[in-house]
């Protein structure tokens, strides 16, 4: 793979649907990164090789292709361990998407220890699949929720945050780059405040992690929950990781093969980490082709795809900033402090809805609507936002395409209005 440069495509080429896609004779942009990235040839190529050469179940079976199949799938393990840096392997557990891994954290860590009156904290700018898990939870086990609120620069509150963590409160759980706001939470003075108040930490990490380093020793918290689709892995597979002291002493979240060790007629007893989890046949191609992706993105370099996306998100604020009646929601872009590369906006009487699809039918893909973050939107006052969301395949002739097809767009529909 060449040097990553910036506004640099070669990086393009590896993705078959970017590189290849063709639409009524019009090349598709696709700026909807957020909500999933594309994948490169290198992990369909491996998807691939699984089926056609050692496709098995894991774990069980005593022939070669299970042995091969459990190497790969045992490696994939591994790879996340290092990519985010835990103590062990035995603490990274497959899921299905980050939304099962918080609902395995909901369900086996805060149905079991949170009590009544204990209280949950959480931030209005959450996507829905870390609102309502808890919501469950505290409804069940009567505890409260609460909720640190937003400033006026479109960053998390964190005057509010002092105000509001106390002794009652138990966890502490979200995200740690908005898929709405694109702001980069403070997670380590979080986590300090919360350790001094006897909390632990949750990190909705979906929208940190294929941009910048995630490192769970460092940052001191105690669960993590990913999602391999927006790491340009397949759709399927995510994973959620925790200390394995908090592993071992919770119960499992569901029943079935795989995740016991022996089951009597009256009882059964647990399998060893990270299996007391994983109940059933895993996502077996799925969990190999992740690992595909993230050697993939750490062959390109973290810190490579920070910078580029720095550039490239100052690049497309300059030219939205400019136009009239257009507002951005969430703080600048600056060289000194993280920010998802992304621009969720509204425009004056119009709906975004109209503006994504006229943008489709022009060969240009983004995302309108709320998100999956209906309490920020509320909050805001807005119904619904228009968002651009990039990576490392995003170029310069990218973001003008789009800024010129978006002048169409608005001046359009208002002409039409």
């Amino acid at each position: 793979m060449k040097t990553f440069q910036i506004y640099n495509v070669h990086e393009k080429k590896d993705f078959p649907l970017l590189a290849n896609h063709d639409s009524g004779n019009k090349q598709i942009i696709y700026l909807d990164h957020a909500a999933t990235t594309q994948k490169p040839i290198q992990v369909l190529d491996k998807l691939n090789e699984y089926y056609k050469n050692f496709n098995a179940n894991v774990h069980r079976g005593a022939h070669q292709l299970s042995a091969k199949a459990t190497d790969e799938f045992e490696k994939a393990r591994h790879q996340i361990n290092k990519y985010i840096n835990a103590y062990s392997d035995k603490e990274i557990i497959f899921t299905r998407n980050a939304t099962e891994a918080i609902n395995i954290a909901a369900r086996s860590w805060g149905e079991f220890y949170l009590k009544e009156n204990d209280e949950i904290l959480l931030t209005l700018m959450e996507h829905h699949s870390n609102i309502v898990p808890w919501q469950l939870i505290a409804t069940k086990n009567k505890c409260k929720i609460k909720y640190v609120g937003i400033n006026n620069e479109g960053e998390l509150d964190m005057e509010d945050l002092k105000s509001k963590i106390n002794k009652k409160t138990k966890l502490v759980s979200l995200v740690h780059i908005s898929n709405t706001l694109g702001c980069c939470n403070p997670i380590k003075e979080i986590t300090k405040l919360a350790k001094e108040n006897g909390a632990l930490v949750l990190l909705d990490a979906c929208q940190s992690l294929a941009h910048i380093k995630v490192d769970v020793q460092e940052l001191n918290i105690d669960f993590l929950a990913g999602s391999g689709h927006k790491l340009c892995g397949p759709t399927g597979i995510g994973f959620l990781w925790s200390r394995e002291k908090i592993l071992n002493e919770i119960p499992p979240f569901l029943g079935g093969g795989e995740m016991i060790e022996d089951v009597f007629e009256e009882k059964s007893t647990w399998a060893e980490l990270p299996h007391k989890f994983e109940a059933g046949t895993p996502a077996i191609a799925e969990a190999i082709g992740l690992a595909e992706a993230l050697k993939y993105i750490k062959n390109i370099g973290l810190n490579n795809i920070n910078n580029y996306e720095k550039k490239i998100t100052q690049y497309l604020f300059n030219h939205l900033s400019n136009i009239e009646n257009l507002h951005i929601i969430g703080p600048s872009p600056t060289n000194d402090q993280n920010r998802a590369s992304l621009a969720a906006f509204y425009v004056d009487n119009i709906h975004s809805n109209d503006i994504a699809e006229i943008l489709d039918s022009k060969g240009v893909c983004i995302r309108s609507g709320h998100h999956c973050c209906q309490p920020l939107h509320r909050h805001l006052g807005i119904k619904s936002t228009a968002r651009v969301s990039m990576n490392f395949t995003t170029t310069k002739e990218d973001i003008d395409t789009f800024i010129i097809k978006l002048k169409e767009t608005i001046n359009f529909l208002r002409i039409n209005s």
